[in-house]
């Protein structure tokens, strides 16, 4: 009999013992779903989130009535193209390592005089950073990710999200490498990126924001790594929280030079 832990919790355990014609029919399975997401990434309704995020940049707005084209995302104030994949970073006017949801958070408070308060995703502040970092990531699709790592700040972030990501606490016991330390893994018919891998730590990524068709929202990156903690029951982090950041910073290095997705649909 397998212990209940492992009938509850040890997927990837549970997945090595399938029959070699189940495994065969999750494999078709994940190509059907491939090709589903081919089909319609066309219509992508991220497509509204980047208009809706474009209109906002350029809007002239807040206490100061100044639009965000003088924000600067790492490579220039103003400059879009191939910034995101250059991010997170260290920002010296900032003084800490930023990804872009706190990037735009801090334009939006110092050019515009806004006080955001994003630290809740449903508010309307929260909203305009989603739809201003879809239009964002869009300006730098299929440009190779360089997250950089020349700052001591960058290398101090990379190794933490390396921490954080093998570190297990929480009442199941799990950590991120839990599920992404290795290849063929899944929960289901979802397939588990090893995110110790170069390409797929880059097409992971490159993936956020994505449109998820489930339950009709658009999520950033910050958003997708709350739910994975919150599945480890591990306490909501804040907006802008080291430990998303790190995170971040860990699979974009070592997702270097894979081209970015951004925006993509998903389940």
């Amino acid at each position: 009999m397998i212990p209940s832990k492992f009938k509850v919790f040890g997927f990837a355990f549970a997945a090595s013992l399938l029959s070699p014609g189940a495994v065969l029919a999750q494999s078709e399975a994940e190509k059907a779903i491939d090709q589903y997401r081919e089909m319609i990434a066309d219509g992508n309704p991220a497509e509204l989130w980047e208009a809706k995020g474009e209109e906002l940049w350029k809007k002239k707005d807040g206490p100061k009535k100044a639009s965000l084209e003088q924000c600067d995302l790492g490579i220039g104030p103003g400059v879009l193209k191939g910034a995101y994949v250059l991010l997170p970073r260290y920002f010296a006017d900032a003084g800490k390592v930023m990804d872009l949801e706190m990037r735009l958070s801090y334009c939006m408070h110092t050019l515009q005089g806004f006080d955001v308060k994003d630290a809740d995703y449903n508010k309307d502040d929260h909203k305009k950073i989603i739809s201003l970092a879809t239009f964002v990531v869009t300006q730098s699709k299929g440009m190779p990710v360089n997250v950089p790592q020349a700052h001591a700040e960058e290398r101090r972030m990379y190794e933490l999200g390396k921490r954080a990501f093998y570190y297990r606490a929480g009442p199941y016991d799990f950590s991120c490498a839990t599920c992404h330390n290795a290849d063929d893994k899944r929960i289901r018919l979802q397939g588990l990126p090893n995110l110790t891998k170069n390409v797929p730590a880059g097409r992971a990524f490159t993936s956020w924001p994505a449109y998820r068709v489930s339950n009709s929202q658009l999520w950033p990156m910050q958003q997708r790594l709350n739910d994975c903690l919150r599945l480890q029951r591990f306490p909501s982090p804040k907006f802008g929280s080291e430990a998303t950041v790190a995170l971040s910073v860990y699979m974009g290095v070592n997702g270097k030079d894979v081209p970015s997705l951004a925006p993509t649909i998903k389940r």
